[in-house]
Parts: C-alpha cells; structure tokens; sequence
C-alpha cells in the first residue's frame, strides 16, 4: 500500500493529453496519443486509469438528420438561390428544424413566403415524422387564394419526397 504508483507517469501523460484537448477525448483517443509519444498501452488500462483520475470526456449530442438516403423523386432547383420574390405567394421555403426545449427534443416545420418573410404556417412536434410536414403543408395550402401557386423549395429530403 505504501510503494509509490507505478502507474504515475502514464496518470501525468494522460491528464496532460485531456486538458490539451480540452476533455473532448475519451479513451480511445487517449490511447492512440499515447501510442504517438511512443508510449504501448491498453486501451481498457487507459479506461480504468481515466476513471480513477475522475475524467470523463464531452459527448457531443447528435444533430437531427433526415436524410435517409434515395427516396422518392428529387424535384429540380427551379429557385436557384434567388431567393426574392415579387408578389406574395409566389415562392415559399421549408424545412425540418430540431430544437432543444427544457431537455426535449422537438421539432418544427415552418413555410416562409420569400416576398415579406412572413411565416404563412407552422407545426410542432415530438418526432420528425411525415406528419409533421403533411400538416404544417394542409394549413399552409388553406391560406391560398384561388389560381394562386406558389412554388415550394425545400432541402427535398424525405419529408418533402414522399408522394403525398
């Protein structure tokens, strides 16, 4: 109990490399640094001696992505980044967004008219399914005179290529 910690110098190395890097590597990356500056060690002894040391490294919270590969039928940039616009209803943008309320994950699906700006509808849910867009896309349509088409540009992913 009284010999000193044969483990001290490898300790030092690795709170040096989580503080350099400002505890975003865990383990796994800790070995490989560690195996740069020559040093040959187990990643489960480097776990262990992290745990000990009482550093844990961030996580990174994943970002909501809707791409679920090829689905559906892409629809051509008829917008092409011009995004103004001369008269109301005339091109109106859209897309999925996720928020983080109070450790919840929503999600909401707005369309803008380019011509003012103005949020012609809106839709908020706890999942990013179809629904969320169908809906938020019926009060939107509701909202158009009769003969007025509005082109919709959207990032087409797979809310927006489904073929409702």
């Amino acid at each position: 109990m009284q010999a000193p910690d044969k483990e001290q110098k490898v300790k030092k190395q690795i709170q040096s490399i989580f503080a350099h890097h400002q505890g975003r590597y865990g383990y796994r990356r800790i070995t490989a640094a560690l195996g740069h500056l020559g040093q040959c060690i187990n990643h489960k002894k480097v776990q262990r001696l992290l745990n000990q040391l009482g550093l844990k490294s961030l996580v990174r919270p994943k970002k909501y992505r809707s791409y679920r590969g090829e689905v559906g039928l892409a629809a051509e940039n008829t917008l092409d980044r011009d995004f103004t616009a001369e008269n109301a209803n005339e091109k109106w943008v859209t897309d999925v967004t996720e928020f983080n309320v109070a450790g919840e994950k929503l999600y909401r699906s707005p369309v803008m008219d380019l011509y003012n700006a103005e949020i012609i509808a809106f839709e908020t849910a706890q999942r990013p399914a179809y629904e969320l867009v169908g809906s938020m896309l019926r009060k939107a349509l509701r909202k158009l005179k009769p003969g007025e088409k509005p082109m919709l540009h959207s990032d087409q992913g797979w809310h927006y290529r489904m073929p409702a």
